[in-house]
């Protein structure tokens, strides 16, 4: 949907202002140090929570766009993005740990999403699978190993309500959050976020490539088991494996 000045209706860009790739992160603040590892990058458009910077990465053009928070936000940017030309997206996010393993500081690469947020059921029935691209995970993986890190490799979980995930005990459907939870982590869920599955679930609808690297903040079950969860916050590693994925995808893309 445009506006009368040829913008997308809520990113506010213009056909010829986005490359084939795009990174998004959630927080838009982190649009402009992401954009640092662009050669040439350029503010285009701040409207709400979406803030939109190109660049060049090995002389193609490559954009940064955020979604702000939830499935909602990031399905109407990923409808946007691909109106106004982009294919392939990178989400470059933050997540609780659930699975044991993963302490925070740990990068995840996600696989697929547990669709248990309401944007992706109005797109697909509840059956359909949220599966990130073959091609951007396999991508992000030989990144991050190549950068001596060793990422999870797996199924996320995706929600609508934050505070639903860490006081679940204090909400009126407490049996649901907690049953369900519960079901989540024996099915080896690696940890919790909140738009991979509507961007994976909306990309498959689109015909487009969506994959996610994740840096985990920290993780309660980790807490709750007795285990050390110290709290990392430094993105940074995660977004330099997006940027040397996306360089992947092109040489690739270019054979």
């Amino acid at each position: 949907m445009k506006r009368a000045d040829g913008k997308q209706f809520h990113i506010g860009v213009c056909d010829n202002e986005v490359g084939k790739y795009v990174i998004m992160p959630g927080d838009p603040k982190r649009c402009e140090k992401i954009a640092q590892y662009l050669d040439n990058a350029e503010k285009i458009a701040d409207l709400r929570e979406y803030t939109t910077y190109t660049g060049y990465l090995d002389g193609v053009k490559v954009s940064v766009t955020s979604t702000g928070i939830g499935g909602p936000s990031a399905a109407i940017a990923l409808q946007e993005l691909v109106d106004a030309g982009a294919d392939t997206f990178i989400r470059v996010g933050t997540c609780g740990g659930m699975n044991l393993d993963v302490k925070g500081g740990d990068l995840i690469v996600a696989t697929g999403a547990v669709r248990n947020e309401g944007t992706s059921k109005e797109y697909a029935p509840i059956e359909f699978p949220a599966v990130a691209n073959h091609e951007i995970v396999n991508a992000l993986a030989s990144s991050a190993k190549e950068a001596n890190y060793n990422p999870h490799v797996g199924v996320v979980q995706c929600k609508d309500s934050f505070y639903g995930q860490h006081s679940p005990e204090k909400m009126p459907v407490r049996y649901e959050l907690e049953g369900k939870w519960n079901a989540w982590l024996d099915l080896g869920c690696l940890g919790s976020e909140m738009e991979s599955a509507a961007l994976f679930t909306v990309g498959s609808y689109l015909k487009v490539r969506c994959g996610t690297i994740l840096l985990a903040v920290a993780n309660q079950e980790r807490e709750k088991a007795g285990l050390s969860n110290i709290g990392n916050y430094d993105i940074e590693p995660a977004i330099k494996i997006a940027i040397e994925a996306i360089k992947k995808l092109i040489k690739e893309d270019n054979k």
